[in-house]
């Protein structure tokens, strides 16, 4: 028999009660007392139980699925998995593969329902075993937050940890500069990339040894370990150590952080003149546009640059700076051409009626379900009653039974009356004419008269996404509705009569806009 074996450690392997050297060599010797086996292949990792995807592992399942071996050996369960639902997965593949599963310290037969119930139940035991380390790390990080000491991770630019107190003292070599970088932002009024240019002409580093950038020169903004606390599972704890920082500079640079859009935390109702910001996608690298600005001497230029090229040159990618105008009034003309195509619109509304018809059928289904469950449970307690009363049946046992038929009975006639409930609501059905003609006026006016606002709600909520090959190749996919409650990317067999454009099929429930006849935009 052909047997390949695994080892695993989590971290350390100096802390760890089973190394890896001692596991494998453990298994070697189990594999030579054992008749007619021939050990051939070896995987290990050091990696965390409570995942599956783990580069050795991984291998080894793809081994078994091409019969390179017939059994695999572990030392112990847990080295193999710590969660029942990733062992359960793990034999599954197995077993698909025609391989048996072993433990060397652990005895039971995979190919037997009482071993399959064993490795099941040390599975359990693992899971529990992980869950119980977790809650007691947790708890002593809280503990070590709550003296003020640090719970590691990198260490704040400006400070050293020492390793005897686990408190932060500070960096004379870095600690200076955090003044500075609060005195230039909140007083100043620099701005992060100008900081961190300045930063580097005058030969400073990060605590990587690395050239400053923005989101450096911002980390150290939002960072309140200089005003003398410490972090840890939401919530700030006061610490010994020296703050660098007073609470006003602090305050300054947060207000001015918000007014800017530059506080995470603010970030998401930030208010954009980019109104497709966040949909543009780059079909040369695959990353995002972002809004971007340039600056004459009279006016302010918008466009919409794709990221890499942004971050990292032309080189990078080469994919062309669209104008954020042009671009704007092409998708919006687009959007009006596709929200007024009734052939679209009428096929949404067929294929909401068709599944709110469905809908209905099934919870007609279900309630006659219930009703036969209700009427079933309410015979079995007049028998139970029936034969109390004629003595066969004793007080307690028949108590016991009728209560359980009182709860069973009450949750029916409470999934009753809601089946009820939803069937009144479902007489008149969910998209009308009238619900979409509606939505058709409402997009027209605010394209065409809303305030910018509105305008980057609405194609936030319909554009799904748009494709970017160049200038004159730029692909809209819009959201079908397909309901009065909201939008939703319906499945193919919801758009009805849509085609795709001519060599480009489009994804799943999005309509590709079209200009005049044409399949794409283009910008001028």
């Amino acid at each position: 028999m052909k047997i390949a074996t695994y080892t695993r450690i989590s971290t350390d392997e100096a802390h760890q009660p089973y190394s890896l050297e001692a596991q494998a060599t453990r298994l070697r010797s189990y594999v030579d007392s054992q008749e007619g086996w021939e050990l051939v292949r070896t995987f290990s990792d050091q990696a965390s139980g409570a995942t599956t995807e783990r580069p050795d592992l991984e291998r080894a399942l793809a081994e078994a699925r091409a019969h390179r071996f017939d059994l695999l050996l572990v030392y112990r369960v847990d080295r193999f998995a710590r969660s029942v639902r990733g062992l359960a997965t793990l034999l599954e593949q197995l077993d698909a593969a025609g391989v048996a599963f072993r433990s060397a310290t652990e005895p039971f037969d995979t190919a037997t329902p009482a071993g399959r119930m064993m490795v099941q139940m040390l599975g359990v035991f693992a899971e529990f075993e992980r869950a119980t380390i977790i809650d007691r790390v947790i708890a002593g990080m809280e503990r070590k937050a709550a003296r003020g000491e640090w719970c590691g991770g990198a260490r704040p630019y400006g400070y050293l940890v020492d390793p005897d107190s686990g408190h932060l003292t500070v960096n004379p070599d870095e600690a200076p500069l955090v003044a500075v970088i609060f005195d230039r932002y909140g007083r100043k009024r620099h701005g992060a990339k100008t900081i961190a240019t300045w930063l580097n002409k005058g030969g400073h580093r990060t605590k990587a040894g690395k050239p400053w950038n923005h989101m450096a020169v911002l980390t150290v903004l939002r960072n309140r370990v200089y005003l003398g606390e410490v972090y840890f599972r939401d919530t700030y704890h006061p610490a010994p150590h020296p703050p660098l920082i007073d609470p006003g500079t602090f305050d300054l640079a947060g207000q001015i952080l918000r007014l800017r859009g530059e506080e995470y935390a603010h970030r998401a109702s930030n208010a954009s003149d980019y109104l497709l910001a966040g949909l543009i996608t780059c079909t040369h690298c695959g990353k995002r546009y972002i809004g971007t600005a340039a600056h004459g001497n009279k006016y302010r230029y918008r466009y919409y640059t794709c990221f890499s090229r942004h971050r990292y040159g032309t080189t990078t990618c080469s994919s062309e700076r669209l104008p954020a105008d042009q671009l704007e009034s092409e998708v919006r003309g687009s959007l009006l051409r596709t929200i007024s195509r009734h052939d679209l619109l009428d096929a949404a509304l067929a294929a909401g009626l068709a599944r709110s018809g469905a809908k209905r059928r099934q919870d007609q289904d279900e309630l006659g379900v219930v009703e036969a469950e209700l009427a079933k449970a309410e015979e079995a307690i007049e028998r139970y009653f029936l034969a109390f009363e004629a003595g066969t049946l004793s007080e307690t046992t028949c108590g016991q039974r009728v209560q359980t038929l009182g709860g069973k009975i009450a949750t029916l006639q409470a999934r009753q009356s809601e089946l009820v409930s939803l069937l009144e609501a479902e007489r008149e059905p969910t998209v009308t004419q009238a619900h979409l003609d509606e939505l058709r006026h409402h997009v027209i006016d605010t394209i065409e008269h809303g305030d910018p606002e509105a305008q980057k709600g609405l194609l936030q909520a319909l554009v799904a996404r748009i494709e970017v090959e160049s200038r004159t190749s730029v692909r809209p996919y819009f959201r079908v509705p397909l309901d009065g409650g909201g939008l939703t990317e319906p499945n193919p067999s919801d758009i009805g009569k849509v085609r795709p454009p001519s060599g480009s099929a489009p994804p799943a429930g999005l309509e590709p806009a079209t200009r005049g006849l044409g399949n794409r935009c283009s910008i001028p």
